[in-house]
């Protein structure tokens, strides 16, 4: 098959970044070296005893660029495994890897690039003569731990990329840019939306600050609005559970690197729970259930708490204790499919009110290599799987499957979010369960009055609050739809004398969120304030604004965010202010 033009991209960054091993070496000889793979849109490398900072990325960059223009062949080689460790004596890294990957007699692959060697099995380009030296950009130096564990060395990170042509790694680095004056940690700091205090509080602990708490609390209401208009149930249940609970349930088994340690008491031991699911089980369970019932669906804003590794920790994307948007449905076989495509539908609609339009889809499938990492027979995941691709033929779904992303009881509908820059985010996910009903010994009563099992689906919408809020002031840049955002209409008074007048226009818009800017910094220091928190309207009070409340023809001149500023009569912008936050407009 022949390489299509991202294989060959993809295979020129790889044979970059053996040259920003090469060039590191060179510059810094004592480096020990870990892995430089390619990853979507670059590659990087990961090196021990590198004593540099960010601004010593330039001169390496530079160097990278001199390789490339001198004739430079990559050319692979086989070894026996003796030969590999003798070539890499001096790289523990390689040699830890050496160990792990190879069998008696096999041959190592290496990949010789002038003077440098490096543990690879390609592909690569034949030449450095295929580069186009001005393409290459270093991007940042990071910290990573070897393997992603805690317990291993730390090492120094380059990421990097490349392009053929100038003009995409130009529009490629504005991209950049554009992402990072995105950053929800720098915009969230900004905006006073949250805090995460690793030395106090814990690391991946969020605490929400007002303005954030805002935010969050008009999401919940609009989820459980429509939550309810779709028939679910509110439920709520406890932060912790007995420990043969998730034992029951396969968690402690499947998931238990992702738990923290037993709560041991005198006489019970309990878990802080990474999931909400054995708890919705046992409010099934809790009463005798008829086919009249079905489809019973439970909905939770549940905190669950799991424990990450301090190294994939980042902002609200990654943390330690969230609050999941979860639901689970209990239905009859017949109803399996009906269900799916609700679920699918509601996602969608939830998700196009927030101005998330493109999405990407994909079928989680399990591992057949893997026989101990699922639970429940063959069968039970093959009619699971059955109805999820009957359920995307049916709405005529693209998709792609990811093997081995299944959750351990089921295979899974994965919705990935496509941002105004492109970017992809974890999102809604269904997944299809017949083996927890089996577990839990779940039944309802048929027509025929015998009892029968149910299907559980475990689905969110949203996802966990903290990743979709990190995801919407990304979306946004920070300047959130009126019905969301902290403030709503800040009253800027031109001096002292109008602070009173300020006020009582404050009491005209009692009915949104108003804030008076009434410090003594001038007034164009403080439509300035109110312009960096991203609020959508700014009212300048002063001389011409004394009569706007006692005449019915005087207009306000509203600061409006991106528009600029407009003549309003009092009456007509409240009405117009009312029926953006009713109808949830993403437009002011």
């Amino acid at each position: 098959m022949p390489k299509t033009k991202k294989d060959s991209l993809d295979i020129k960054r790889h044979s970059v970044s053996h040259l920003l091993a090469l060039a590191v070496k060179k510059l810094y000889p004592q480096v020990k070296l870990g892995i430089g793979p390619t990853i979507e849109n670059g590659f990087y490398y990961d090196f021990l005893n590198l004593p540099i900072k960010e601004s010593d990325l330039k001169k390496i960059e530079n160097e990278v660029k001199n390789l490339a223009k001198s004739e430079i062949k990559f050319e692979k080689i086989e070894v026996s495994v003796d030969e590999a460790k003798q070539i890499f004596q001096d790289e523990p890294f390689k040699l830890e890897l050496i160990n792990e990957l190879t069998k008696e007699n096999q041959k190592i692959s290496i990949y010789e690039s002038g003077s440098f060697k490096d543990l690879c099995v390609g592909p690569h380009i034949q030449s450095t003569k295929e580069l186009n030296p001005e393409g290459i950009k270093l991007l940042e130096l990071a910290g990573a731990y070897w393997k992603g564990k805690e317990t291993n060395p730390m090492l120094s990170r380059i990421y990097g990329t490349y392009f053929n042509k100038e003009k995409n790694l130009e529009k490629y680095l504005k991209n950049l840019e554009e992402i990072k004056s995105r950053n929800h940690k720098v915009l969230g700091q900004q905006l006073d939306l949250y805090g995460i205090y690793p030395k106090t509080i814990g690391s991946g602990l969020v605490l929400w600050q007002p303005n954030g708490s805002i935010v969050r609390q008009e999401i919940e209401n609009f989820w459980k609005k429509i939550h309810r208009e779709n028939g679910y149930e509110l439920v709520f249940t406890p932060h912790i559970g007995r420990l043969d609970l998730w034992q029951k349930s396969g968690h402690f088994d499947h998931y238990r690197e992702m738990m923290y340690a037993p709560i041991k008491m005198p006489d019970e031991t309990y878990l802080l729970k990474p999931m909400n699911c054995p708890f919705h089980v046992q409010i099934y369970a809790s009463a005798q259930r008829s086919y009249k019932d079905l489809p019973i669906k439970l909905a939770e804003l549940g905190t669950v708490y799991r424990y990450e590794k301090k190294g994939v920790l980042l902002g609200l994307l990654r943390v330690r204790g969230f609050t999941q948007d979860d639901a689970h449905i209990f239905c009859s076989f017949d109803q399996l499919e009906e269900q799916i495509l609700e679920v699918y539908n509601l996602a969608l609609k939830m998700l196009k009110v927030f101005g998330f339009k493109k999405f990407e889809v994909e079928l989680a499938l399990k591992d057949l290599e893997n026989k101990k990492g699922y639970i429940g027979s063959e069968e039970a995941w093959q009619k699971a799987e059955t109805a999820l691709r009957n359920v995307l033929a049916k709405k005529k779904i693209k998709f792609k499957v990811g093997l081995g992303e299944a959750k351990f009881y089921g295979p899974s509908i994965d919705i990935k979010l496509l941002d105004n820059l492109g970017r992809s985010w974890q999102g809604p996910t269904i997944q299809v369960d017949f083996n927890f009903p089996e577990k839990f010994d779940l039944y309802f009563i048929s027509k025929d009055g015998q009892k029968e099992r149910p299907v559980m689906i475990h689905r969110t919408v949203l996802g966990a609050m903290e990743r979709f809020m990190a995801n919407l002031v990304e979306q946004y840049a920070g300047a959130f739809p009126v019905w969301l955002s902290p403030i709503q209409i800040a009253i800027i008074p031109v001096t002292e004398k109008f602070s009173k007048l300020a006020q009582k226009l404050d009491d005209e818009f009692k009915d949104f969120r108003v804030k008076i800017f009434d410090s003594n910094n001038t007034v164009g220091k403080r439509i300035a304030e109110s312009e960096k928190q991203k609020i959508p309207y700014v009212i300048v009070v002063g001389e011409k604004e004394k009569s706007i409340l006692i005449s019915k023809t005087a207009k306000l001149s509203v600061r409006i965010r991106e528009k600029g500023i407009q003549k309003l009569g009092l009456k007509k912008f409240k009405e117009n202010l009312i029926k953006n936050i009713e109808t949830k407009s993403l437009t002011l």
